[in-house]
């Protein structure tokens, strides 16, 4: 099975899905295999059908299923330093490297290798497979899936997201708000400070309000001690403005996003900076040109999760794992926070780390991709001995 595996994942590596492109030839490549084993699936687009994401269906729609989740989307390799094709698979040291393998075609490699032992199992609940696009710019493409899920009359049992946790169980991580910031100024001559706006001005004061918030929650919290750090963060990742250094500048914008741990609203976090904003820096500039403003636009945004141990599903997990594999909370964020916002319990669980996702020469030990595969089987096993997730 590990081979099969392996090619498989060869294959998918193969597809460039970076999140800027079309993942059509990825997906067309999932129903062809799917089409052979006569296995339903369902596709859900983007507004220019360019991308889709895959609903299918393994065993009897009718009752309450299991979902396993995972993105097709990578993210890019500009400017990064590969020691070989990241868009080919490489084996050696028994890792196995290329774009994706890790965060994470590694899962969907191992879901698409089990597809077939899956129908002949005859299980007493269906397994679904969630495959989803624009994970990595928000967890864009999985929400009309789960929207339509939200409808039915019959929702799953549960859910796995297969990010990478080297296969233990993952039950609480953090949420993101990500949001562009487009401060409007009034040109001029530098020489004539008092009679413009210095867009760039203003947006280092929104910036420094910024800093002073994430000052003031990592001292006085709240804390959540599951997470590293124990707090909400915000974070600054990108600025631009101004032409000439003898212009005032018009024009400046920046990129920021908030990290929060459950239980506290990113919307909060946010609007302090929004009403400082308002009440402080706007009057003063359009106090000097009428047209001065300041814009504020939401690129994305995901719930954090937070599956109390308490949860059975957390027990179900172990007992399948054979293993007392709680790892707990992560500071990342994935798509299971939408999928427990609508009821599903839902924790992340997946082969490779973390710390090998997103960076040149990623990689998964092929012992992690073993590991999942014997996920699988066990799972197998549990769910034919009517052993189910929450009940």
């Amino acid at each position: 099975m590990i081979q099969r595996t392996l090619k498989i994942l060869r294959d998918l590596i193969g597809f460039d899905t970076t999140s800027h492109l079309s993942n059509l030839a990825l997906i067309e490549a999932i129903q062809l295999q799917f089409d052979a084993l006569d296995i339903p699936y369902e596709l859900s687009f983007n507004s220019n059908n360019s991308k889709a994401s895959l609903f299918a269906t393994i065993g009897d729609g009718s009752v309450p299923g299991l979902v396993l989740s995972g993105h097709t989307d990578v993210v890019p390799v500009d400017g990064q330093d590969w020691s070989s094709d990241p868009f080919k698979l490489r084996e050696a040291d028994a890792k196995v490297y290329g774009r994706g393998t890790c965060d994470m075609k590694g899962f969907i490699a191992v879901c698409l290798s089990m597809a077939e032992t899956f129908k002949h199992a005859d299980l007493p609940v269906p397994i679904h497979f969630a495959f989803s696009y624009d994970e990595e710019i928000g967890c864009l493409g999985v929400r009309d899936l789960i929207e339509e899920l939200d409808k039915r009359p019959i929702k799953p049992l549960a859910c796995i997201v297969g990010e990478p946790t080297n296969m233990r169980i993952v039950s609480a991580h953090k949420g993101m708000l990500d949001t562009v910031c487009t401060v409007q100024g009034c040109a001029g001559h530098s020489s004539l400070p008092d009679k413009g706006v210095n867009a760039i001005v203003a947006a280092a004061r929104l910036v420094g309000k910024i800093q002073s918030v994430a000052e003031e929650i990592k001292r006085k919290g709240p804390f959540d001690e599951r997470f590293t750090p124990p707090h909400s963060t915000l974070h600054v990742g990108k600025i631009s403005g101004g032409t000439a250094v003898n212009i005032i500048p018009e024009l400046c914008e920046f990129e920021f996003e908030i990290r929060n741990i459950p239980g506290q609203d990113s919307r909060q976090i946010a609007n302090k900076i929004e009403d400082f904003a308002k009440e402080t820096l706007l009057p003063d500039m359009q106090a000097v040109s009428s047209n001065s403003d300041i814009q504020w636009q939401v690129l994305a945004q995901f719930p954090g999760l937070d599956t109390p141990n308490a949860v059975p599903l957390n027990d179900w997990m172990k007992k399948v794992l054979n293993s007392d594999s709680l790892l707990g909370a992560v500071s990342y964020g994935t798509e299971a926070g939408l999928f427990s916002d609508i009821g599903i319990p839902t924790i992340v669980c997946g082969p490779g780390s973390i710390n090998q996702a997103h960076r040149p020469d990623e990689f998964v030990e092929i012992s992690e991709i073993e590991a999942c595969l014997e996920f699988m089987q066990s799972l197998i096993e549990h769910l034919q001995k009517g052993k189910l997730p929450l009940q």
